[in-house]
């Protein structure tokens, strides 16, 4: 299935928008076939980055081809997706035949709008949305617990150590007690991590950092990512249970493991009287932890989709594929995430931080 998702229809896409710009471009020559060969070129990146090829070449060589290669799936999504628009208004005799063949103004439009959609897609991933989250509880937590919730880093070749000093500033000028993470903090190669010491940029959060496993440390090798985590001063919760004062992080294992812990076990390890926040990277069975009786899950994984239509599929999937949500007495967040996984563009979706007080009624 995936396999489907991930090559044939990226082929077959890139056949039916390559016919179409042939069709369209209002020239011959060279200059018609560089076009072709580019635009190809551009989306056989793309595999390159889940063979890992780009371990073996220089940094710069391979981040500039993770960000061709994982932006030209997103831009050929929406060409697609446009000429798929006219092909139907042909059919229903709303868009002249003329407008797809040898066409400069049709082709320079179409051109002119994909641009202008991914430079609001880049700003818009740039620009991290801070989101307050007022929490309350009957248990005595004692004094009220100001937290930084995040998710979805994906450090990598395309979020480097520079962009990942820009979000622990902001985490910092929250002055929080506590920060977690639930889950996917490396993309799919330690070796940009490493190679840039991002666990140093890492260690100036001035809070204890709590996390949970999601399925990109097992993408990139979960022993590796809990060396990285441990080194960057972050305590990572495996189906495991920590006390912070009046809290209690309960850390699920990433759903990748089929024989993690559930729920209702890991609350059973949790202090009653204390507040329970479950960390559980990807949101399924959200009824699960409302029955097992805790307080709060913070979840992440979805990235609401990255991109409209995207969005869609995700909110037809999970029960809440981003923001707040509530069952019963159990409360929940799903982030969309602070980083992102491929191309830097959100359309019809935000990057964000949680910044969550927790107060005695």
């Amino acid at each position: 299935m995936w396999m489907i998702i991930f090559f044939v229809l990226p082929i077959a896409g890139l056949a039916y928008a390559l016919w179409h710009i042939w069709c369209l471009l209002p020239f011959g020559g060279p200059a018609r076939i560089a076009i072709m060969v580019v635009c190809a070129l551009a989306l056989l990146a793309f595999p390159l980055n889940f063979a890992k090829a780009t371990d073996s070449m220089p940094l710069g060589l391979a981040s500039a081809i993770y960000e061709v290669g994982n932006s030209a799936i997103f831009v050929l999504m929406y060409v697609v997706l446009a000429f798929l628009l006219l092909d139907i208004g042909r059919l229903v005799h709303l868009v002249p035949r003329q407008w797809l063949y040898a066409n400069g103004t049709v082709a320079a439009t179409l051109f002119a709008v994909i641009a202008a959609l991914f430079a609001y897609g880049y700003f818009n991933y740039r620009h991290k949305v801070r989101q307050p989250l007022e929490l309350t509880t009957a248990k005595d937590i004692g004094r009220e617990v100001r937290v930084v919730m995040m998710s979805d880093l994906h450090l990598g070749y395309h979020n480097r150590r520079k962009e990942l000093a820009r979000w622990v500033d902001m985490v910092n000028a929250e002055r929080p007690d506590l920060v977690l993470i639930a889950g996917d903090i490396v993309d799919g190669s330690l070796r940009p991590i490493i190679e840039e010491d991002m666990a140093a940029e890492l260690r100036r959060i001035e809070a204890p950092v709590y996390a949970c496993p999601g399925n990109h440390e097992y993408y990139s090798g979960m022993e590796g990512a809990a060396g990285f985590l441990a080194k960057a001063g972050i305590t990572l919760l495996t189906d495991s249970v920590a006390n912070v004062g009046g809290l209690c992080i309960i850390g699920r294992d990433d759903r990748s493991n089929p024989a993690r812990r559930s729920v209702a076990e890991l609350m059973r390890m949790a202090a009653k009287d204390k507040y329970t926040i479950v960390m559980d990277h990807q949101p399924y069975h959200l009824e699960r932890t409302e029955r097992a009786g805790a307080d709060f899950q913070l979840s992440g994984h979805t990235h609401h989709g990255q991109l409209w239509p995207i969005s869609w599929i995700t909110e037809s999937i999970y029960e809440c594929a981003a923001g707040p949500w509530q069952r019963g007495h159990t409360r929940y967040y799903v982030s969309s995430g602070m980083g992102i996984w491929g191309g830097k563009f959100r359309i019809g979706t935000r990057s964000e931080y949680i910044v969550a007080t927790i107060r005695h009624k």
